[in-house]
């Protein structure tokens, strides 16, 4: 049927891809939900480690969350590839102090569960907690590039944490 409107098996489909591909870059969400349960255990009593896993998940089902992620993985790979022209090869191999379109595209994500979305993410990117530290580190090497992953990383825990916090806030 044309124009027909995409099922929600679509976004499980692309959420698949999107796991996978995080996974390939060394990233696994359970690592995103031990970010999510550190940023909100202290504010709801008997949180578990499950209930982040399952907020982590409900996140990156979100179209708009995905096409994010997706977008700034494939940026990641090019410049690892130097398949980008200068001057943005540099400043994305480089991680340029100020680029910030990474931000701005994890912002987009965040944007999802409002302001305190937001907070969280400043606050981790900040802070550069568990795999982010990995990957900022990693990035800063001559062989990776994960200039959007770490941002990325960090807008998914946020954002997760900002769900989780609305539902039992």
């Amino acid at each position: 049927m044309p124009n027909q409107i995409p099922s929600r098996l679509d976004d499980l489909e692309k959420r698949n891809i999107v796991v996978e591909r995080m996974q390939q870059r060394g990233v696994e969400l359970s690592e995103i939900a031990a970010i999510t349960l550190d940023l909100q255990s202290p504010y709801i009593k008997d949180l578990d480690f499950d209930t982040c896993i399952d907020h982590v998940e409900r996140v990156v089902r979100k179209r708009e969350v995905q096409n994010a992620i997706l977008t700034g993985l494939e940026l990641d790979i090019l410049a690892e590839k130097g398949l980008i022209s200068e001057p943005l090869s540099t400043m994305l191999n480089e991680d340029h102090g100020l680029y910030g379109i990474d931000e701005i595209l994890a912002l987009a994500i965040v944007n999802v569960y409002g302001s305190i979305g937001f907070t969280n993410f400043g606050y981790v990117d900040k802070v550069k907690p568990g795999i982010m530290a990995i990957l900022d580190k990693e990035g800063k090497t001559k062989e990776k590039c994960h200039t959007f992953l770490d941002d990325i990383v960090g807008a998914i825990a946020a954002a997760a944490a900002s769900s989780i916090a609305h539902r039992y806030g």
